[in-house]
């Protein structure tokens, strides 16, 4: 799986961000939900007023619960489980 090209310039504007201290956490509603969000954002400044731009939520419980790893011996699939 290739990582597309927005995904590589947004992760490149996080780590920026982090670098300059230009990080936030914070609280928001889920638009679908309603449910609280910890959400991580790019902190910056236009016409003198701060801009927050998400990039992504804090997900509770156990994140490796959450996701499916690349398989590294097939560069197209995932692994589906631990024991595959």
């Amino acid at each position: 799986m290739a990582i597309p090209d927005y995904a590589r310039t947004n992760f490149d504007t996080l780590l920026r961000a982090a670098s300059d201290g230009n990080l936030a956490l914070m609280e928001c509603l889920d638009a679908a939900t309603g449910e609280p969000r910890y959400v991580l954002c790019a902190v910056g400044r236009s016409d003198g007023e701060f801009v927050l731009t998400p990039f992504g939520h804090l997900s509770e419980g156990n994140p490796y619960d959450a996701y499916l790893p690349p398989d590294p011996d097939d560069p197209i699939g995932v692994i589906v489980s631990p024991t595959t």
